[in-house]
């Protein structure tokens, strides 16, 4: 499998918004899936404050986020890993402004209320509610020592879906 140069990653990273983050577990990996914003420099994950995640994240910070894009019949895909560390977001003008990306990016993709739900709200709580609210915590990707972009290269491609 070929790799990817940094402008397709970026754009592969820029147009998704799940990822899956791997952390240190006590004998295996521990690894939960995530919503994100990517600002063009850095990955900004929500996170509840509760759970196994809040766990290790507190004994070891060093983590390897995983974005993929794939055709249902696997016939095109591409992933991009990036191993580096989560630090929590505490300055109040920066989360605020993060905080604002994501209701953005859920109302862009139209997603369901149910995301509220994974986000440590009701499903009727208005997104605006991310904003006002910290129920939550903004995790952001930093140091990142290695970023690995591959794709398939089958001869037979197919658009992404």
């Amino acid at each position: 499998m070929p790799n990817m140069g940094k402008k397709e990653y970026d754009q592969l990273i820029h147009e998704q918004y799940i990822a899956r983050v791997a952390f240190q577990g006590e004998k295996y990996p521990y690894i939960a899936p995530f919503l994100y914003v990517f600002d063009g420099k850095s990955l900004y994950f929500l996170s509840t404050k509760y759970g196994k995640k809040i766990e290790h994240f507190r004994k070891n910070p060093y983590v390897t986020v995983e974005i993929e894009r794939y055709n249902p019949d696997l016939s095109k895909y591409a992933f991009v890993s990036l191993s580096g560390r989560l630090v929590e977001v505490s300055d109040d003008f920066s989360k605020r402004e993060v905080r604002s990306q994501f209701v953005h990016l859920i109302r862009q993709k139209n997603l369901s209320e149910n995301i509220m739900i994974a986000l440590g709200h009701s499903s009727q709580d208005s997104t605006e509610v991310l904003v006002r609210e910290e129920r939550n915590s903004i995790w952001k990707l930093i140091e990142v020592m290695k970023i690995t972009g591959l794709k398939n290269t089958a001869t037979r491609q197919r658009s992404f879906q």
